[in-house]
């Protein structure tokens, strides 16, 4: 067994309750199941090590399962101190999947369990947020010549990524999964929509009908977000500093102005931007008695925690995930989670049926990379469009789903440069 929660000492209830949980889950990943079943009868991935740096939920589970089928050594981390589910982490134990993850790991603890997946010396890494690759780059640079590619989930591992690349620091290629369609569409929108209303429900108990929520970001996140806080009554505000992306906010119906009008008026604000310090002491200032804040990014920086620190006159924590503020005006105003993301800090995660997909593409990428291996440079790429594809035909097909396609002269017609008749 691993990690320092220990599941050293094997806690057969908590890993059995965490394997039902797993196959729970399992029921709404049908695509993951396909590609399971096929990596189980032609290992695609025999003898390679990988490690991977993601949320320890119960859809990552059989994501790591899924490449142990496929014949791959693999160790698992978690890529936020707030979102491993224990009884999953010692399930995985028990499938014999190293999971160094405890939840409510403090910062040294997160980077040492980092550091023992990479003690794995992988061949393959697979990333949420791009600190396993960064510590790699930065720190454990001798085991670089090791790897042949990796894979990144989110919005913003892949801006740091691109950052080092462009920097000339990028040592390996690197596949961009958010940026499929079947990743940014449904998991993006739908997964961080429904989990992060899920999350700050189950932390609060709040009525959301008729509370003007403030969501700061309006990039597919922010609309999923945006979206399920309307269909549950909310007023909502959308502050942005892209201009087209604040057109379309308006457009879909929502309020949008500079936050620190809106700072004003909000009764739960949500951050989702991927930037550091998006609410910040001018916007605590100004809130209402009472205003809670929530972060969704994948980093605790988008709202800025010591600034609110400084401003407090007394702190204490009201209910499990909430802490008061108390200004010295009088004000209170409520963390949740610790301005780490709230749906997995306080939920589950995003629902199975939406990582279905994202992990369909990591681990078909993943095989990919091994496949061509020799033509792939140190980039990020994008997820081939045929892989991208096959993940939409397999869940369409999960669902009972048949679509049209196009004859022969309707194809010829689509490329065809000369004038309709």
């Amino acid at each position: 067994m691993t990690s320092s929660k220990n599941y050293d000492i094997k806690d057969a209830s908590l890993a059995e309750a965490g394997k039902q949980r797993i196959e729970w889950a399992a029921r709404e990943m049908p695509v993951v199941k396909l590609i399971r079943e096929r990596f189980a009868t032609e290992k695609p991935l025999k003898n390679i090590r990988i490690s991977a740096c993601l949320h320890i939920t119960t859809e990552t589970a059989n994501l790591a399962l899924t490449l142990k089928a496929g014949g791959a050594n693999i160790v698992l981390c978690a890529s936020n101190p707030l979102s491993t589910q224990d009884d999953t982490a010692a399930a995985l134990v028990d499938y014999g999947i190293p999971a160094n993850a405890i939840k409510g790991e403090d910062d040294k603890t997160y980077y040492k369990h980092i550091n023992t997946a990479l003690d794995n010396e992988p061949q393959l890494t697979v990333d949420d947020g791009a600190d396993l690759v960064t510590t790699l780059h930065t720190k454990r640079s001798d085991l670089i010549g090791n790897v042949m590619g990796g894979t990144e989930e989110t919005t913003t591992g892949i801006i740091r990524l691109r950052s080092l690349e462009r920097a000339g620091g990028l040592k390996y290629p690197i596949i961009a999964v958010n940026d499929a369609q079947t990743k940014y569409l449904f998991d993006n929108r739908y997964g961080t929509g429904q989990s992060t209303i899920d999350g700050i429900t189950r932390a609060t108990n709040i009525l959301w009908a008729g509370k003007k929520v403030v969501i700061c970001g309006y990039g597919w996140c922010g609309h999923g977000i945006a979206l399920r806080a309307k269909g549950l009554g909310a007023q909502v505000i959308v502050t942005e500093v892209e201009p087209v992306r604040a057109l379309e906010a308006m457009m879909d119906g929502y309020q949008v102005m500079p936050l620190i009008e809106a700072a004003k008026l909000g009764d739960i604000f949500i951050t989702i931007a991927g930037d550091k310090n998006v609410i910040d002491n001018a916007h605590f200032q100004v809130m209402k008695d009472g205003a809670i804040l929530a972060n969704s990014g994948h980093f605790n920086v988008e709202i800025n925690i010591p600034a609110l620190e400084s401003l407090a006159h007394s702190k204490r924590r009201v209910r499990p995930f909430i802490d008061e503020y108390t200004l010295s005006n009088g004000r209170h105003l409520y963390l949740l989670g610790e301005g780490r993301l709230i749906n997995l800090a306080a939920a589950e995660g995003h629902p199975a049926s939406v990582m279905d997909m994202s992990f369909a593409n990591q681990a078909l990428c993943l095989e990919y990379m091994v496949k061509n291996d020799e033509m792939l440079k140190p980039h990020v790429y994008s997820v081939p469009e045929e892989i991208d594809k096959q993940v939409a035909r397999l869940k369409l097909s999960s669902m009972g789903i048949n679509i049209d396609s196009l004859s022969p002269e309707q194809k010829e017609y689509l490329t065809s440069w000369e004038e309709g008749t």
